[in-house]
């Protein structure tokens, strides 16, 4: 039985997850979510509180973008997307959590902020500005003389990376100071696998509430 996978292709968690499958080349079933049944009505009971990707794997049903490539890592294992040697994957999973927590969350609220559903636009979004501020700071310079985030191989942390820079610099533009980010957000938006779910995302850009730049992908 393939793997269901309920998306939206604009998501940036979506594109996470979606990545992961094309790095390792498994085929899918996308379940598209975009308010029409039978699927919606298929998303509700898979998922009461409402968020996407959700993975069906037989029995199996598996939230959140991250638990869902560790699903898939750990029963697909080749090319490993979270290191064997335990400590790598402890780091690896660390960065994972601070392109969510400190790229991607922050990002999403400046953006809701923008069209009136967070109050983080009570002070004009300056504090969530600030954080994104420090985490491209801490980013350049860990990306100085690496090519991956971790180690020396393409891992959930890149994949979780990816679209989060993508989004972050189109809502609060990267200083080009920054250049170890820019030259590793370039090689993230060139990865094949990234590449992919990001032209699957091509046709629904004019949904981005802020607009989609033209010249920064």
């Amino acid at each position: 039985m393939p793997f269901s996978l309920y998306l939206h292709p604009l998501s940036s968690y979506c594109q996470k997850a979606k990545t992961a499958f094309y790095e390792k080349g498994l085929d899918f079933e996308t379940r598209m979510l975009d308010g029409s049944e039978p699927v919606a009505g298929e998303f509700a009971k898979l998922s009461p509180v409402g968020r996407f990707p959700i993975l069906v794997d037989g029995d199996r049903v598996v939230f959140e973008a991250t638990s869902i490539i560790d699903h898939i890592d750990l029963n697909h294992p080749e090319p490993r997307l979270i290191p064997a040697d335990a400590q790598l994957a402890v780091e690896t999973r660390m960065w994972d959590r601070f392109f969510d927590n400190y790229i991607s969350t922050p990002q999403q609220r400046l953006v809701l902020s923008a069209i009136g559903r967070d109050s983080a636009g009570l002070d004009g979004g300056a504090t969530l500005r600030a954080g994104l501020e420090t985490a491209y700071s801490v980013l350049d310079e860990r990306m100085a003389g690496r090519e991956w985030v971790v180690g020396d191989r393409f891992s959930l942390a890149d994949c979780a990376a990816a679209p989060a820079l993508l989004y972050a610099d189109w809502t609060h533009p990267i200083p080009e100071r920054h250049r170890h980010l820019w030259v590793y957000r370039t090689r993230l938006i060139s990865r094949p696998s990234y590449a992919r779910a990001l032209d699957e995302a091509r046709p629904y850009r004019h949904l981005f509430p802020l607009g989609a730049p033209t010249d920064r992908d």
